[in-house]
């Protein structure tokens, strides 16, 4: 399929989806939203073979946040008597956009290089594993617009990071270097800019050559950090029943048993 922002691939059970207008940073404008949303839902297929996807950018930068000149931006909803509602967009486009990455099927790389800004930095911490290069950098830059964190930032940020310091990054608008992320527990790993994708890329070979229950594992994670202890514990059995039936599942036992490497194909 033919995008206007974004560029895709697909190899050897690897989705790689590049933002693509580095004119802007990759701003994430609703044109370059339903690329996306599009590119994430046709890897999503079953038929379509993908066991891993990796995100991230062309250019300087992985993304500098909405695009506020362009279709998408603040200004971007229908005339409303009491002035523009800056957040029409969100509830009709990156929020349902969000959840969706939320529930799928299989785990999320992104490779950030350089700026993420504000939703753009949602966009990264959507990630289950977020590499990061050298000179990268996080920002909620929503305070210098006048606006509020969007994209689920004033959701993760604080289970991510702690309140104060999800409060530092939001209140004060200052840049995270990626270091510094790394020192906070915002991102897994932080290379040079020239192994960026490379290690992206071994992370995703990793993921990609896992068992069916991965999907399951980061269901799990996510679900956790809204859940009691007794849910978690339940939902952790219900989805040790589902493993327990899969073909991994029991080509694991086999290759433990048989004191091999075991040899998955995520179902």
């Amino acid at each position: 399929m033919a995008y206007s922002k974004i560029k895709t691939s697909v190899a050897d059970g690897i989705g790689v989806i590049t933002l693509s207008d580095p004119a802007t940073l990759n701003a994430a404008g609703l044109d370059l939203m339903d690329d996306l949303r599009s590119a994430f839902d046709a890897f999503a297929k079953p038929d379509a073979g993908v066991r891993c996807v990796v995100l991230t950018g062309e250019g300087r930068g992985f993304c500098s946040g909405a695009n506020l000149s362009g279709r998408g931006g603040p200004q971007a909803a229908a005339p409303d008597p009491e002035g523009p509602d800056s957040g029409s967009a969100l509830e009709t486009v990156y929020n349902p956009f969000v959840v969706s990455l939320k529930n799928y099927p299989v785990p999320i790389v992104t490779a950030i290089n350089g700026v993420a800004a504000g939703v753009g930095c949602s966009l990264a911490l959507m990630g289950d594993i977020i590499v990061a290069a050298e000179s990268a950098y996080f920002l909620q830059a929503f305070r210098r617009i006048g606006l509020v964190p969007d994209g689920g930032s004033t959701y993760l940020l604080p289970r991510l990071i702690g309140k104060a310091r999800a409060m530092e990054m939001m209140l004060l608008g200052e840049k995270v270097p990626a270091k510094t992320a790394e020192t906070w527990g915002l991102v897994n790993r932080v290379v040079p800019d020239a192994d960026l994708m490379t290690t992206a890329m071994e992370l995703a070979r990793n993921l990609a050559d896992g068992p069916w229950a991965l999907g399951s594992i980061r269901k799990l994670v996510w679900e956790s950090l809204d859940a009691a202890y007794e849910e978690q514990l339940h939902a952790e059995r219900m989805a040790q029943k589902h493993a327990g039936r899969s073909a991994d599942s029991r080509e694991g036992v086999l290759a433990f048993l048989q004191k091999r490497v075991a040899a998955f194909n995520g179902k």
